[in-house]
């Protein structure tokens, strides 16, 4: 088995057989990310089991390798990218930012219009008075005036203030990817390639059809039209795809044949978005691969949420700041639950059609960014958070072109496919015959 932290708990919890993780082997230094927690491992080990399983479908035996460098660059890849003769758009809202309240800290994530919106309505005043506001509120307040008015807004709490809380109790127990339902199903007529529709946001849900575009899969991301994503995220998160606009209401009809003919549907929407019942009817064979922020039990479940302000509510950011002694929270290096997640999940849509295909039973994927944040933290603080090294090996970038222009930008561990990053819209909502 291969001597690295998280994988046997990853790999196991997907329901993989425990014999092929000697299958797999992980190389170069063990901490590459300085951290409070493991995320070098947690980096390899989220990576190690979508290479897994994408080796399993294949019915390929031979040995999976992981290198921890390339690991750690891919969980900061988005940090990395760099034009080559353009400027990509800042990653981060004005507002955005963590903030010092009457009783303690909250973070505000507002990269989307409609949250910048929503937090200038909750505290009613303008982006300058913004610190002040907060400043004379309890953070628990500004919270949950910021989510009541469909914003997105987190207090920081310690470890053992979330596991008082009444979403923490319940969602400390949540794993980061679980598989669920035993229908009964067959595969897609047609060759062996994934068709697969992409209903996800920002990185988590991103990194995971990512992953499956690199194994080969027809990957089609349908946004409504208009739809306005973060546009630094774009040069990467689009990679390997296609991109459509479709409204899922007005044109239910073509979503619907785009259903029917597809092998998996991976939503990062939030409950009710998508009627998923009439996808079930459309397509029963179809695996359903669902992305959630705070889990999918407790009071807290299907709320808006972003890898920030996971870390936030969870104790990550508070217990960074007390063993580094800075004057603020201190977050993880990396967006790391969003990309766990995200290749957890991509280990669990292959695992998934892996088994439609043998069994002809239909499994649906869930995965959280609360349940990485508990793998992370269950697995244990590293001994020595400062140990690290980031002078960045050359080989780990690749010259590529996008729709904005040439880059250098960090190496996928399959590759991103042959289709270059661009604008969301740019194809029509249609398979690939």
């Amino acid at each position: 088995m291969a001597d690295v932290p998280f994988v046997e708990q990853l790999w196991v919890g997907l329901g993989g057989d425990p014999a092929r993780l000697s299958q797999l082997r992980v190389t170069g230094p063990e901490t590459v990310l300085p951290s409070v927690y493991d995320v070098t491992g947690f980096a390899a080990a989220t990576i190690g089991v979508a290479m897994l399983a994408a080796a399993e479908l294949r019915g390929d035996g031979g040995p999976v390798e992981v290198d921890r460098w390339q690991a750690a660059a891919v969980f900061v890849a988005e940090t990395l990218f760099r034009p080559e003769g353009w400027e990509r758009e800042p990653a981060w809202d004005p507002i955005a930012g963590d903030y010092p309240a009457a009783d303690g800290w909250v973070r505000l994530h507002t990269n989307y219009a409609s949250h910048r919106a929503a937090a200038l309505w909750a505290l009613d005043c303008g982006p300058d008075d913004v610190a002040a506001v907060v400043a004379s509120r309890p953070a628990a307040d500004v919270e949950a005036d910021v989510v009541a008015r469909g914003g997105a807004a987190a207090a920081m709490h310690d470890r053992a203030g979330w596991r008082a809380h009444r979403h923490g109790a319940v969602a400390i127990e949540q794993p980061i990817a679980f598989g669920h339902g035993e229908g009964e199903g067959r595969p897609r007529d047609g060759d062996d390639g994934l068709r697969v529709v992409d209903l996800t946001r920002v990185i988590a849900g991103p990194e995971c059809t990512r992953f499956l575009a690199a194994t080969g899969a027809d990957v089609l991301r349908i946004d409504p039209p208009g739809f306005d994503e973060v546009p630094a995220l774009l040069p990467e998160t689009t990679a390997g795809k296609r991109c459509a606009f479709l409204d899922l209401r007005a044109d239910a009809d073509r979503f619907d044949a785009l259903v029917r003919d597809a092998d998996v549907l991976v939503c990062g929407l939030r409950p009710g978005a998508v009627d998923l019942d009439r996808v079930r009817a459309v397509n029963p064979s179809i695996v359903v691969a669902r992305l959630d922020a705070y889990g999918w039990a407790g009071p807290w479940a299907g709320r808006r949420g972003f890898d920030s302000l996971v870390q936030m509510s969870t104790g990550i950011a508070a217990r960074g700041q007390e063993v580094y002694g800075t004057d603020r929270p201190r977050p993880l290096p990396a967006q790391a639950l969003d990309h766990g997640a995200g290749f957890a999940l991509a280990a669990g849509v292959l695992r998934a059609v892996s088994k439609l295909r043998r069994n002809r039973v239909v499994v649906d994927v869930y995965a959280s960014l609360v349940g990485a944040a508990n793998v992370l933290i269950g697995a244990g603080e590293v001994a020595d958070p400062d140990r690290s090294s980031l002078d960045w090996p050359d080989e780990l970038f690749e010259s590529v072109t996008t729709a904005w222009g040439p880059a250098r930008r960090v190496r996928q561990p399959r590759g991103t496919g042959p289709i270059e990053p661009g604008p969301l819209g740019r194809d029509d909502p249609v398979w690939i015959e």
